[in-house]
């Protein structure tokens, strides 16, 4: 796990910088909260969302890098969402048990996939409000409340159901 991590950060940092729809604090914020949710035993399914979330952001990195390179195809920025969604696959394997609830899809997948759309929507929304506004956020940091506020309701949401 730390060589992939190694890997990952290496690879984005030997390119220029560029600008994502994703920013930094958000990514940290939802990385760190990702790991130390794993580590004081909350439900998987809660942990789920913000996999999703973080997952959705590598997305949107890929997508940018691509769009760097220019690198331009029919379908190319679901593809890349969906393949970054994959990496749960070789991140929690050893984790979980393989459990299908609806279609073939374990509850950890789908949990995910719900995160990544919260985090979608809550960054919609941002735009949407800030937009009201004449163009400002309503107050500091509102992209990065807005994300982690969303994420922080639909996990505890999940938590209690689950």
């Amino acid at each position: 796990m730390k060589k992939a991590l190694m890997v990952l950060f290496g690879m984005f940092g030997t390119t220029g910088a560029f600008a994502n729809p994703a920013c930094a604090v958000c990514t940290v914020a939802i990385g760190a909260t990702l790991s130390i949710s794993r580590r004081l035993g909350v439900c998987d399914n809660a942990v789920a969302v913000w996999v999703g979330a973080f997952l959705v952001i590598m997305g949107y990195w890929l997508i940018k890098w691509f769009d760097k390179k220019n690198w331009h195809f029919f379908g190319r920025d679901v593809l890349l969402i969906l393949l970054s969604f994959s990496v749960i696959a070789g991140l929690y394997i050893h984790h979980l048990k393989y459990t299908p609830c609806f279609w073939f899809f374990d509850a950890f997948m789908l949990c995910a996939i719900a995160g990544g759309i919260v985090y979608i929507l809550s960054q919609k929304l941002y735009e949407y409000m800030k937009h009201r506004n004449g163009g400002h956020a309503h107050f500091p940091f509102e992209k990065v409340v807005m994300a982690i506020g969303s994420l922080l309701i639909t996990s505890v949401i999940i938590a209690w159901f689950a």
